[in-house]
């Protein structure tokens, strides 16, 4: 196969590769953002093991980890405003699903750097007089950050993978934008590289903050 490159024929379209980077990069602020409030009400509210609440929430957090992102971006577009009644804009459906999915992951990464905060530091904030909101302001959530962080970057990480996904309902992101130029190119090795190309400049070092991150997530257990 004698197949000739050719990424000079891309450059006309630099417009549509920046929209994209700009949404893109949108998306994942948002959700982020917005999936850690989520998760940090969630983590917080299943530490108050409210038996009914928990369930709700444990079955709300299982629902979104054990199905498909893709599966859940279809269907709360095309399946939730039939059920409802009401059109659901492309742009806020993939906000909302990113949100939520993220929202997930984040309320584990909570709850699990919480819970792993010794034992004896909860004790000795009780032992001080402090109320549970403080102890968790002042006490808790500082020691909990440690371990936190890592796990917390490399669900960001996968947050911003995942935001390619919104394309199928027509979200003009990276990819979106990609089939677009491949469509009026029928360049598609060319245009895919350069995407992929884009997405490891922006991965590769919160990738690597992650893992330097990780070394140095271990608690002083004496």
């Amino acid at each position: 196969m004698n197949y000739v490159w050719d990424f000079a024929i891309l450059t006309k379209y630099s417009r549509l590769f920046w929209i994209g980077l700009g949404w893109t990069m949108a998306y994942t602020v948002g959700t982020i953002f917005l999936g850690t409030v989520i998760g940090l009400i969630v983590g917080l509210a299943r530490l108050r093991r409210w038996r009914v609440i928990d369930w709700l929430l444990l079955a709300y957090i299982e629902l979104f980890r054990c199905t498909p992102l893709l599966v859940q971006i279809i269907w709360f577009y095309y399946a939730f405003p039939v059920l409802i009644g009401v059109n659901i804009p492309a742009h806020i459906a993939a906000v909302t699903v990113l949100s939520l999915y993220g929202g997930a992951f984040y309320a584990e990464i909570v709850r699990g750097s919480i819970e792993s905060v010794p034992r004896g530091q909860w004790d000795a904030a009780r032992a001080l007089g402090l109320k549970s909101w403080r102890m968790m302001r002042l006490v808790i959530l500082p020691q909990a950050l440690k371990p936190m962080l890592a796990p917390y970057v490399n669900q960001s990480v996968t947050q911003l993978k995942n935001t390619s996904l919104v394309s199928v309902i027509a979200v003009p992101d990276l990819v979106y934008n990609a089939t677009l130029i491949n469509a009026d190119t029928y360049r598609p090795l060319e245009v895919y590289t350069i995407i992929a190309l884009i997405y490891f400049a922006i991965l590769f070092p919160a990738t690597w903050l992650g893992r330097w991150l990780e070394r140095g997530m271990t608690y002083d257990k004496a």
